[in-house]
């Protein structure tokens, strides 16, 4: 049976809950509670397993922190049998307009230390990554501060607007695969 491995990045505990930096945990929570599936502790992270189109598939939540993801993401696929182009991973993006989503097939971190320690783990940039832009103020500002700093209101409800089309997205990419997902999605 083909499985999927769809990731979001984040950082563990209520401290990082509704950060920017946890976009990709958001976007898999709303698509569990739309499942009616419930996110368990398991080893590196929290999964939850639900069903698109009758493929099975795992969302995983790592409890690694960001800049260790790679650990948990190889883990599962391993656990699994996932293959790399059944794996999907989710991030923020700095370098994208607010709300903007972006779906490649493979690439560089570009900066991004969760993918960065991926593509380390991995040895690989050959796997499908979504990115969720969320705006950079351009002037002087500390990087960190931004990315592990909370949404205001509206940043949130742009951002959340986009979770159905995320999700649709990520129904996609399990049907239909990468490259035409991305021809129908990218925005």
């Amino acid at each position: 049976m083909n499985k999927f491995l769809i990731v979001g990045l984040g950082n563990p505990g209520d401290k990082y809950k509704e950060t920017r930096h946890n976009i990709g945990f958001e976007i898999l929570d709303f698509i569990s509670d739309k499942k009616e599936s419930k996110f368990e502790a398991q080893r590196l992270g929290d999964l939850s397993e639900i069903s698109i189109k009758g493929k099975k598939v795992f969302l995983l939540k790592p409890t690694t922190f960001m800049n260790l993801s790679g650990k948990a993401v190889k883990y599962w696929m391993e656990q699994e049998n996932i293959k790399i182009e059944n794996l999907l991973i989710i991030s923020d993006d700095l370098n994208l307009p607010l709300g903007k989503i972006r779906l490649r097939a493979s690439g560089s971190s570009g900066g991004h230390n969760g993918l960065e320690n991926i593509e380390d783990i991995l040895n690989s940039t050959k796997y499908a990554r979504l990115r969720i832009g969320i705006s950079n103020p351009k002037e002087n500002f500390n990087q960190t501060d931004f990315v592990l700093g909370k949404f205001d209101n509206d940043e949130y409800d742009i951002l959340s607007s986009e979770f159905s089309n995320i999700d649709q997205l990520i129904t996609s990419f399990v049907h239909k695969g990468v490259d035409n997902t991305m021809n129908n999605f990218n925005n």
